[in-house]
């Protein structure tokens, strides 16, 4: 039986069940968290990340969840250094230029910071003397590190970055470093092309097409010895003799 969990990932948590980065100290990892073998991510989450992951145990369901080409769509919620104003909210939903290319169209707007948030730990560093804020962003692209990357080209860093849904699962009720068990969705199939060929209507037809042209070829044929322009009447007309002329009589 197919199985799909959320998962709120805590902070400072690899979002894989080994690390085999550290060996001597090792960092923490999903398998701190959740204990049940056979599932795995479907996509990822960076570590200083925090927020919504998926996992199935599932491979159409795994990749289906978090190919790109499907464009599901990824909220999040980002508290920013600074307050962005009405140009930048802009630039942030209309695309902005990073090293890797302009960004797609994505949802982008201000809000307060989200009731029942838990605090992180370690907690954010505050300068006094600037402001912070809260951004909700919808992206449909998963580059690397895009969310940070995007919020640091309109001039305000990403200070903490929380993933609140992928496409219609989202974080709701779910406490930090909590997993519970989804109901599995019917994964779409490839689209029925509309007229289906007969296979042996063309088949047929093939063959129609292929004695109709044999039998071309054989009233396109001229028969030997009937035309004078072959080689066999020309041969047969150069094989007289020509006559010696006669002499003429005396007296």
């Amino acid at each position: 039986m197919t199985r799909l969990i959320r998962f709120n990932k805590p902070y400072d948590v690899l979002p894989q069940f080994t690390d085999r980065g550290s060996t001597d100290s090792p960092r923490a990892t999903l398998s701190d968290w959740i204990d049940l073998p056979g599932v795995y991510p479907a996509g990822r989450l960076d570590r200083d990340s925090e927020g919504l992951m998926l996992l199935t145990d599932q491979g159409r369901l795994q990749a289906w969840i978090s190919d790109p080409q499907h464009k599901m769509p990824k909220t999040y919620w980002v508290q920013v250094e600074g307050t962005p104003d009405a140009a930048a909210i802009t630039a942030l939903a209309e695309g902005v230029e990073l090293k890797d290319g302009l960004t797609r169209p994505a949802k982008a707007r201000l809000i307060a910071e989200p009731e029942g948030l838990w605090a992180r730990n370690p907690p954010i560093r505050v300068r006094k003397s600037v402001p912070d804020s809260w951004i909700e962003l919808t992206i449909r692209e998963g580059r690397n590190r895009q969310v940070r990357r995007m919020t640091a080209a309109v001039g305000h860093p990403t200070l903490r970055l929380i993933r609140a849904a992928i496409g219609a699962w989202t974080l709701n009720g779910l406490g930090q470093g909590q997993w519970e068990d989804l109901e599995v969705p019917n994964i779409p199939g490839p689209p029925r092309p509309k007229h289906v060929p007969n296979r042996q209507a063309i088949a047929r037809r093939h063959a129609r097409e292929e004695a109709e042209a044999k039998q071309e070829a054989r009233v396109s044929r001229p028969k030997p010895g009937k035309s004078t322009g072959t080689k066999a009447g020309s041969a047969k007309a150069g094989s007289a003799k020509p006559r010696k002329p006669r002499k003429p009589r005396k007296g």
